[in-house]
């Protein structure tokens, strides 16, 4: 039983990765399909420009979720962001003029706030293997990303683009309900007790160390992540001609790469178990630059290789810094300290979008904005190859207080850490 509850758990926690950011990259199709309404019609700039408090409110809502996670109850703040998401796109969906749907859009990102602090958190600290488990993971945020530009565009094209927000939202709040009555009888919050915020046998000259490396790489590569995926539709609307003539075909394109992306999380999870973190670390954002480079000028079936090429490391990317932050933190400040990284990344990510469309509108192409990308991707790995080569001492998760009739989790085994 014991077995059967983590494994049920996981795959709530994977479903509520894709999820997350299938709600948050709903929208950058659907503006595809908001330039022909005559309630919304306006520049590509100014209807992505709409967004933009949606990815401040999903950055800034992260400090307080992870808070609230950590002292109330993780699994209470899951329960609330699958119904709470859901809820919001509902009435995102029935928006009539630009102020409710930039509105709906912010309280999307509000309750999408909640995952990465608490939901990651709950993913590290009951591993089985770090690396694999939080590759898994993000395959799952990736296939959210991949489902969006392809759920949206099918919707918008057959449906109307209301359709695109209610349906998912139906859906999640479904889950939601599950959610709580699955896990009602679990005991999934971490002990009270109050531990250091560093490890055994992390010294705080390298803890320093690791902090600011994370804030330096979470900057850079979050503007790359989010230009990549916020664009990438309006990219291959732009670059791919006759492969990609609706909104449709684009999202189905988006869908192919970012699937075929997602599948670097997994390999990079595992490369992590087996392999010293630095050198991959280092090859990963290394490889973005020349990608970038190429991307600048590329159009047609190059733009698509192009942009699986980079995709693949962008997705990489992503376990690396949480398996970082779940070797270098306890259990019980795990989730502050992703909700830190994501306040961070996120918080940038969306002053992305207005510099998106900016360029977008500016330029009439998005060349410039690749070789920006380049220059971010560079500092990025500056970062990555500044990181400390020796490894952490194993970081074990805290055993969850026990209560009579609960149904627990074994306790986790200690991560590998770097080899």
């Amino acid at each position: 039983m014991q077995t059967d509850s983590r494994t049920g758990h996981f795959l709530f926690m994977n479903v509520g990765h894709a999820y997350d950011h299938l709600f948050m990259l709903l929208f950058p199709t659907v503006v595809l399909a908001l330039e022909k309404d005559p309630l919304f019609a306006d520049s590509y700039g100014g209807l992505i420009t709409l967004s933009v408090y949606g990815f401040i409110a999903f950055g800034a809502g992260a400090i307080p979720s992870g808070w609230l996670g950590d002292r109330w109850s993780r699994r209470g703040m899951m329960t609330v962001f699958f119904i709470g998401i859901g809820a919001a796109s509902i009435v995102t969906g029935l928006a009539r003029t630009p102020l409710e749907l930039a509105l709906g859009l912010t309280v999307i990102g509000l309750f999408a706030s909640i995952y990465h602090p608490v939901g990651i958190a709950m993913v590290a600290s009951n591993a089985r293997r770090l690396g694999r488990d939080l590759g898994v993971n993000g395959v799952y945020g990736n296939l959210g990303v991949a489902c969006a530009g392809l759920s949206a565009g099918y919707m918008a094209d057959t449906y109307g683009w209301r359709s695109a927000f209610i349906v998912p939202g139906v859906i999640s709040v479904v889950t939601g309900l599950a959610y709580a009555v699955y896990t009602r009888n679990l005991n999934l919050d971490v002990s009270k007790k109050k531990t250091s915020v560093r490890p055994e046998g992390v010294t705080m000259s390298e803890l320093k160390r690791v902090f600011i490396i994370m804030i330096v790489v979470t900057i850079f590569g979050s503007v790359v992540f989010q230009a990549t995926t916020v664009g990438m539709p309006k990219f291959f609307d732009d670059r791919l001609g006759d492969l990609a003539s609706s909104a449709t075909e684009v999202g189905e394109w988006v869908f192919v790469v970012f699937t075929l992306a997602a599948v670097a999380q997994i390999v990079v999870g595992n490369l992590l178990d087996k392999y010293p973190l630095k050198p991959v670390f280092v090859w990963i954002t290394l490889g973005q630059v020349p990608l970038l480079v190429l991307a600048a000028s590329a159009n047609g079936p190059m733009m698509l290789i192009a942009a699986v090429a980079l995709m693949l490391l962008v997705f990489g990317n992503i376990p690396i810094s949480d398996t970082i932050i779940a070797r270098y933190s306890t259990d019980e400040w795990r989730s502050r300290v992703y909700a830190i990284k994501y306040v961070l990344g996120l918080g940038v990510s969306a002053l992305t979008v207005p510099l998106l469309g900016g360029i977008r509108d500016a330029t009439g192409g998005f060349y410039w904005l690749f070789l920006l990308l380049t220059l971010f991707a560079a500092v990025e790995a500056a970062g990555a190859l500044s990181m400390p080569g020796r490894k952490p001492a194993p970081v074990a998760a805290e055993q969850p207080k026990r209560h009579p009739g609960d149904q627990t989790y074994a306790t986790p085994r200690r991560c590998s850490g770097n080899r």
